[in-house]
């Protein structure tokens, strides 16, 4: 049992849940929003300012809130919620809504929140009535260091009557949102510092957030972030769009406290526990269980690159050498409830992710991270552009670009060539090699007979068979299949394209295969 200290006064105390309108409900008056508890003018520039200063001077944490909330159970996390009648701009007929996470259990310390109305920020006040709870929920203690986790946008869409939920910004400097026919899946973050590496990756945190009022009519809302961590502080600015897909343009400021030689710019973290390339190594019933699929990168040189993604049994880090990418994404192709069977999870309505930057990157690498993992509840895969040259410490970085949270029917990238649609992969007949079945998704660069269509399928540590392309009656698209034999390599790195009269017919199908 959790001890917690009392708690003055009658609105602080546990709240029964009663379904519909309550006595203690009708009793007290809904306030229109949140509370103010200061205020201070705010330009573009404010943030920035901000992070500089900051930057100028050692890293000093945050407090931490009281110990009952940092000790909650996810159980007694989940027992509070917040009181949705009472979001920031409710009935204001503004076409969003927001709003906010309560901190504990995962989220240690509090982040501030405002709103920015006539160049004024006004930072919300932490309050107990804005939240509900069940008549199980413990009694918890409330000082100077309490604030929010977080926060939730929402967006009357149309056709719709009732603002629904689109984008979350809690915990570090995660984030996630979603297209308005999708299921939450992968996340993305602000910064990842050395993601990977044997002396342990740096999490820097958003701690505090600002967010422009919409005037009604507008279809997008504008958020800044102020960043910080031991190693850097930095500024960042979202335009946020919701629709069929959701579109954030994001510009990033940096400023390093010491030189950043493994910084992660635009990092993306999903999950991937399985499909038909490791089936064998689970005994679930459902076909494949993965918020993402593979990797896409549209590289400098107009390449279009698809790495199938793995569950590896060890640690493994894929590096894409590139300069000024045109872009890169984690993506979810497989889209129909058969390819999981799961009634609950859906995975078949998880967005994917591309990020398109906006002005030169310069040299780098598309880095991706692929963890072990034996449970779906794990986010394993990491995906970010790391730049060749060190983030200098007392310089200023700027980075921005566009990203789109989308599904199959609207994926960006190169339009010219046909999709990896899936993968498949085990023994072949006679049990003595490996065999890749690819399939493309139907597309007119593969359209008609096949017979012209060029194979490349190659390895540098392993044998593999010229390949036979056949058109699959069921997709529609083409079937690339070929056989591989890695001998005593415990690892081989596989490509394969399809081309058409010098041209690239399809993406540049690429997987890593270990023994395990």
């Amino acid at each position: 049992m959790v001890q917690v200290a009392a708690v003055a006064g009658p609105t602080m105390k546990r709240r029964v849940f009663l379904a519909g309108v309550s006595a203690l409900a009708l009793a007290r008056p809904l306030a229109a929003m949140p509370q103010y508890v200061s205020a201070m003018p705010f330009d573009a520039e404010t943030v920035r300012a901000m992070a500089r200063d900051l930057a100028s001077r050692p890293f000093a944490p945050r407090p931490l809130i009281p110990a009952p909330w940092r000790d909650l159970t996810y159980d007694q996390y989940r027992k509070f919620w917040f009181d949705t009648r009472r979001a920031v701009w409710a009935g204001e007929a503004r076409g969003f809504e927001m709003d906010l996470f309560h901190p504990g259990l995962y989220f240690p310390r509090a982040v501030e929140v405002a709103v920015v109305e006539n160049a004024t920020a006004h930072r919300l006040a932490f309050d107990m009535d804005l939240f509900d709870w069940t008549d199980r929920a413990p009694e918890l203690p409330v000082d100077a260091t309490m604030g929010f986790s977080g926060l939730r946008l929402r967006h009357v869409f149309p056709g719709e009557t009732n603002a629904r939920e689109f984008a979350v910004f809690q915990g570090a400097s995660y984030f996630r949102a979603i297209g308005a026919a999708q299921q939450y899946g992968l996340s993305a973050r602000g910064l990842a510092l050395r993601t990977g590496d044997p002396q342990g990756e740096e999490f820097p945190d958003f701690t505090r957030m600002w967010v422009e009022t919409p005037v009604p009519g507008d279809d997008r809302v504008v958020l800044h972030a102020l960043l910080d961590s031991p190693s850097v502080a930095g500024a960042y600015r979202f335009v946020v769009q919701p629709g069929p897909a959701c579109v954030m343009e994001v510009e990033a400021t940096l400023y390093p406290r010491v030189d950043l030689d493994h910084a992660g710019i635009a990092p993306l973290t999903s999950m991937f526990l399985y499909d038909q390339t490791n089936r064998p190594r689970f005994d679930d019933f459902r076909p494949a269980i993965h918020d993402s699929d593979g990797l896409s990168i549209w590289n400098g040189a107009g390449e279009m690159l698809w790495r199938q993604l793995a569950n590896p049994v060890e640690l493994q880090v894929s590096s894409f050498v590139d300069e000024n990418p045109r872009g890169f994404g984690l993506r979810q192709r497989a889209d129909k409830l058969s390819d999981f069977a799961d009634l609950e999870a859906h995975y078949h309505e998880r967005p994917s992710l591309w990020i398109e930057p906006m002005g030169d990157w310069g040299a780098g690498v598309v880095r991706l991270v692929e963890i072990p993992s034996d449970r779906e509840i794990y986010d394993n895969i990491v995906a970010y552009w790391r730049p060749r040259v060190p983030l200098a410490a007392g310089e200023e970085h700027r980075f921005a670009y566009r990203m789109s949270w989308h599904g199959n029917a609207d994926a960006p990238g190169r339009p010219d060539v046909a999709p990896v649609r899936d993968t498949h992969m085990g023994r072949n007949f006679e049990g003595d090699r490996w065999l890749a079945a690819i399939d493309f998704a139907d597309h007119p660069a593969l359209s008609g007979d096949l017979s012209d269509v060029t194979l490349h399928v190659s390895s540098n540590q392993a044998d593999t068979s010229g390949g036979i392309l056949q058109r699959n009656p069921e997709t529609g698209g083409a079937r690339l299949a070929f056989t591989f034999d890695p001998g005593e390599r415990e690892a081989a790195e596989l490509r394969a394209q399809l081309m058409r009269g010098g041209q690239a017919a399809s993406e540049v199908w690429l997987y890593r295969w270990t023994a395990a």
